[in-house]
This record gives structure tokens, sequence and C-alpha cells, in this order.
């Protein structure tokens, strides 16, 4: 589900800096940072200092106005997001545990998950003549963690590129029971690494824009505007089917995005704060869209992209818990207890090699699914910090 607002979120290595882990590890885990507090009311995004040195800084968020907020650091550009704590509920707090290059940047809030934010204000880290010692052996797993991620992320996407392909045909040839068995089976290799097709500017709403999520005068393309049209019986009254000249140039467009994203993920590097991160980043697409039954308005297959963020989310865990059992075998332990327990709720719901439809399901069965999320969320949002910090 992608957001409003229009930035693009900084995951490959060398782009603005955000410091890249391996090879410069401290020995002691649980190393010197810097902790900062941030105050997000309905007006402001009040951050307690406006520079810090450069390495590992906590955020630490808290939400003092009445409605869900987000807390974003940008580059120095002000539009593209080095990293982000989401879905902050009024009187709650929450850390973003990031590693950063000295330069400029900025802090802002988004009261409302919308529009253009609050308190935008200039943030630097400034250098240090500190020096870190290295753990050679801890230096190498990160490594590896980090290349079996790129390896994932490309293959996922390349199984995007055919599914696509696939659907694309079958839908501009008007096989509409061939396009809508392949919809929700599709989109799971981008719902497995939305954080990441994320990274790549106006790309992701081009491919995943809800219409709830319009802006005026925004043209709505991708899977969405497609699912609209695949199952029309669930749209409004007064919904006209789309011309053949249009199903075209929807076809061609996501044919075209699609094999732009595939491009772009080639080469892509990662660090462990980024793969941290991006667990935290797709369980909060789950609590945001699939969990609420917002993100698959007419052909409700919310429950495919629910279980693909998890898989995702588990792919990043797993890459990392080795690492975890070296600084945080308890929390290692929870997490392994909140993954198995919210797989074992979704199993349940399974129908042949898919899902029940999300209209299907009892309001029971909704909240025993978001009361799992919240409790994955709680220990899922500690790893960056038990792990980089």
């Amino acid at each position: 589900m992608p957001h409003v607002l229009h930035s693009v979120r900084l995951l490959g290595v060398g782009v603005l800096g955000v410091t890249l882990l391996s090879g410069c590890v401290a020995n002691n885990p649980a190393a010197s940072h810097t902790a900062l507090t941030v105050d997000s009311s309905a007006t402001n995004c009040a951050v307690s200092a406006n520079e810090a040195p450069a390495g590992s800084i906590r955020f630490s968020v808290t939400n003092s106005g009445d409605q869900v907020t987000e807390f974003y650091l940008l580059a120095d550009d002000g539009r593209r997001i080095v990293g982000e704590a989401e879905n902050i509920g009024p009187g709650l707090s929450r850390d973003l545990v990031v590693q950063l290059d000295a330069g400029r940047y900025f802090t802002a809030c988004k009261p409302g998950m919308a529009g253009d934010g609050v308190g935008k204000a200039e943030f630097t880290a400034t250098k240090t003549d500190a020096a870190a010692t290295v753990d050679v052996e801890r230096a190498a797993q990160i490594d590896s963690a980090n290349s079996d991620y790129a390896v994932y992320v490309s293959d996922q996407i390349d199984q995007l590129v055919t599914g696509t392909d696939s659907f694309a045909a079958a839908y501009m040839n008007g096989d509409d029971d061939t396009a809508r068995s392949l919809y929700a089976k599709t989109r799971v290799h981008w719902e497995r690494v939305e954080t990441i097709a994320e990274s790549f500017g106006d790309l992701d709403p081009k491919l995943d824009l809800r219409e709830a999520d319009l802006e005026e005068g925004q043209d709505w393309t991708g899977w969405h505007a497609i699912e609209k049209d695949l199952w029309p019986a669930e749209a409004e009254a007064g919904f006209e089917a789309y011309s053949a000249d249009k199903r075209r140039a929807l076809t061609e467009q996501l044919v075209a995005d699609t094999q732009t994203l595939h491009t772009k993920v080639q080469g892509l590097s990662f660090t462990l704060s980024q793969q941290t991160n991006g667990a935290i980043g797709l369980l909060d697409e789950v609590a945001t869209g699939k969990v609420t039954g917002e993100e698959e308005t007419w052909s409700h297959t919310d429950l495919w992209d629910f279980q693909a963020n998890v898989d995702g989310a588990r792919v990043l865990y797993d890459g990392v818990r080795r690492l975890l059992l070296q600084t945080d075998p308890d929390l290692a332990a929870s997490l392994d207890t909140e993954f198995a327990s919210l797989q074992t709720l979704l199993d349940a719901q399974r129908v042949g090699d898919g899902f029940k439809l999300y209209t299907d399901l009892t309001p029971a069965e909704i909240r025993a699914l978001a009361d799992q999320v919240n409790a994955l969320g709680e220990p899922l949002n500690q790893l960056t910090a038990a792990l980089v910090l």
C-alpha cells in the first residue's frame, strides 16, 4: 500500500550515506548511541535536538495528538526517506533507530498519515572522530545476511515480472476469469518485498495506489485500477466497465512499470538496519491495510497480501536471527513464538492453494488476526535497536 507522501525511501547502499555496517561493527553490541525524543502533535514535530553525532541514533517518537501519526527522517533534498516510524496511535510512543553518515537531513511528522506533514525541520549528523572496533566474524554474518536478502528481492521481482506478463495478457485479451485467477497469486511477489518497491520514487503509486488515496488530478494506474474493472459487481452503483483502449493502456503501463522495477533492483545492496526496519515496515503494511480489509477493495484477496507481507518480514527476520541470538536471545524467542502464532492463524484461513475472501471472515477471526499482528509488532519493533545499538 503506497504512502500518499511523495517521497523516496533510501534503501540502497551509497544513496545519501546510510552507513553500511559490515566492516565497521563494534565488538560491543550495545555500543553508544544518541537518544533523542520527538513530540508529534496535531501541528508540530518537535525533536529534542537538531543535531547529533553521526552513527547510531534513536528517535523516540511520542504522539501527543489525536490522530495516528508517522515520523520521517528525510534526506538533504527534503523528499527521500532515510527512515520512518509509522502507525503511532494517540498517546503511544515508538522508536526509530538509524545509522547515519555525517550530513544534512530533515525531520517531519504526518498526523493522520496523509498530506504533506507538519513541523519539517533541518537535522544535522555531525562528524565524529570516534573509532569503531571491528568484529570480523559478526561483520561476515552481516554481509551474508545482506547478500542473501538481495538475492531474495531479485528472485521475487523476477517472478513478479513473469506473473505480470501473464496477468496483463489475459486481461487485455478479455479473459477475465484467467486474469482474476492470476491477480492475487502474482501480487504476492510484490507484497513480499513491498518496502523495497517503495524505494523508487513514483513507481509505487503507479503500480499499487488505491482509489481511496488518489489526489485531485492524479492518474490512476496499476493493479488496483485493474482490480476494480475485474470485479465490477463489487464496485459502486453505475460503474462502467473499461473500454478496450483503457484496458490496453493500463496493461501496457503495468508491464512497463514492472519492468522498470525489475531493472532498478538489479545490484541493489542493503545494510543491517535497512533489513530490520524493512521487516518492521512490512508488518506495518499488514496492520494498516491488510488486516483491515482496505487493500483489496473489490477482490477481497487481502489475506494473500497479508501472508505475503508476513513472508517478507519472516525472511528478513530469519536472515538476522543468528545475530539476534548473540545479542538478545530472549527477543529471538519471543519473535519465534509470535511469528509462529500468527502463521497458525493464517493457516486456519487457507482454502486450497489460497485463502478465504476477507469478506468471509467473522468479526472474531478478524479480531484474532489483528491482536496477533499487534503481539508480533511489539517485539519486532525492538529488532533494530537490539542489533544496531
